[in-house]
């Protein structure tokens, strides 16, 4: 299967905070990995902007490193290198001052599509926003990308929602969430809306629960007074598990379309019930024989913040009213995966005799990472003689597997979304409701724990958390599927 390379129109994109770590891991690999496949087209030019003093060359040299390192197999085609390390500038820039602003008027092309990206802290949004405008460097179909976090709180969220109104409309503004850009996240929404054989299964009359599941072995050490300030339920559950969250449970939309999709993502946020203290069960990672733990990396012995969190959610509609949604995420943990599990429920009536062997339930799994793909698990007959013994066994689809060689390099979602900003289709970014509404869902949540005094709970370094985490699923007859790459 060859995948289709889909041109974009010719585009001077600006990236500030260019020197920072996201864009040399990430945006200026993938943009890099974009050119080899084509997809920018000649007489594009991508703008880096900081606050670093450095020359075009300088930067040119950062950048041909950073694709040493991140742009994988590509990175060894020199030519290819040379030739887009050409289309690369650079500008000095004073986000909250006046230096390096007529230098980038100069570069930005009104002729061409427009693109900031802010890969900066959110604090200078609302300068870069400001500036880009009242300089004239944003003409009226401007894009600016803005990464998370998006506001800490409700109140936060929304101020920053009003300085960027103030300077670019609602369809300029592209709040990225790579997760959304992932491959199997759409292929999640292709599964569902593509084919009818799961959509009348899809609903609370058959699906027994939803397990969404963000695990990761490293722990917070260098980012530790960052994270400390956020902890897990900021940093991933308001944002990337809600958004995974809203595409299993959102209704089918009337179209494609970005509106139509995020419309229905908004009522599902909006229809999410108040969680009760008991479904909730923090947590913080205890030092290993290798590694310090999160009250040493986060540099506070007193640290309430969570490296892990699990909880018990429930949207409150037709289509899912009894049907529980387990989430958990947590930093240390046993091993980096992140996948999504739709439990089906029992036959109402089993044909078989318990010597015939154990039912097992149903279990769509969408993999995410490591090894995208998805697998769906089935009870068949055990191959032999001997009668009816049955077996669960797996329906099993890698991409790497089933796509042939371009399943093996998976487009990066941070390609992707780039590209999608270019051509204009929101479709995969979240709108200024949407976020306020996740917070207004959120806050509430930590309030509780605060006034609470709630401490998290230690877990060991390399377990799956907190025992209690466990227990929020033994009570309600279920359990956690195991971490495991």
């Amino acid at each position: 299967m060859v995948s289709r390379v889909i041109p974009v129109d010719q585009f001077d994109l600006v990236i500030f905070g260019a020197t920072g770590d996201l864009a040399n891991r990430k945006i200026l690999p993938g943009l890099y990995r974009r050119y080899c496949a084509g997809q920018i087209p000649e007489g594009s030019k991508i703008i880096g902007a900081a606050r670093t003093e450095m020359s075009a060359d300088e930067f040119r040299d950062q950048t041909r490193a950073a694709i040493a390192e991140h742009a994988g197999p590509m990175a060894d085609d020199k030519k290819a290198v040379t030739a887009f390390l050409e289309i690369l500038e650079y500008v000095a820039i004073d986000a909250k001052g006046d230096g390096g602003w007529d230098t980038l008027k100069s570069l930005v092309r009104t002729e061409a599509v427009n693109a900031f990206y802010f890969s900066v802290a959110p604090a200078l949004f609302g300068d870069l926003a400001e500036r880009l405008h009242t300089r004239g460097i944003a003409g009226p179909d401007a894009r600016i990308v803005v990464e998370k976090p998006f506001g800490r709180d409700l109140a936060s969220a929304r101020a920053l929602n009003a300085t960027l109104a103030e300077y670019f409309d609602e369809t300029q503004i592209y709040r990225i969430d790579h997760y959304l850009g992932k491959e199997t996240v759409q292929n999640l929404m292709a599964v569902r809306f593509a084919n009818i054989l799961f959509e009348p299964l899809w609903n609370s009359q058959f699906i027994d629960h939803v397990q969404i599941t963000v695990a990761e072995t490293v722990g917070v050490g260098g980012r530790g007074s960052y994270y400390d300030k956020s902890g897990a339920m900021r940093d991933m559950v308001q944002n990337h598990m809600m958004q995974l969250l809203c595409l299993i449970a959102m209704e089918p939309p009337y179209h494609f379309d970005p509106d139509a999709v995020r419309d229905e993502k908004l009522k599902v946020i909006r229809a999410l019930q108040p969680v009760a203290p008991a479904d909730i069960v923090r947590g913080q990672y205890l030092a290993s024989k290798d590694a310090p733990g999160y009250l040493e990396d986060s540099e506070d012995p007193e640290s309430t913040t969570e490296s892990y969190i699990a909880l018990k959610c429930h949207v409150a509609n037709w289509r899912w009213t009894d049907t529980p949604f387990y989430l958990r995420t947590g930093k240390r943990l046993r091993a980096r995966t992140s996948e999504i599990a739709i439990t089906f429920k029992a036959p109402p009536h089993s044909i078989f005799d318990e010597a015939e062997g154990e039912w097992r339930e149903n279990v769509l799994v969408i993999r995410l990472q490591p090894n995208e793909g998805m697998n769906l698990k089935v009870m068949i007959k055990e191959p032999g003689p001997g009668g009816m013994r049955l077996v669960q066994v797996p329906l099993d689809m890698s991409f790497a597997e089933a796509l042939g060689p371009e399943g093996a390099d998976i487009t990066d979602a941070y390609e992707r979304l780039i590209m999608d900003v270019i051509r204009g289709n929101q479709t995969l970014f979240m709108r200024g409701d949407e976020v306020e509404a996740a917070w207004a869902w959120t806050d509430p949540v930590i309030e509780g724990w605060e006034k609470r005094g709630d401490r998290p709970q230690p877990y060991d370094s390399g377990s799956s958390g907190p025992d209690d985490a466990l227990m929020l699923m033994h009570r309600d007859g279920r359990r956690w599927r195991d971490i495991r790459e």
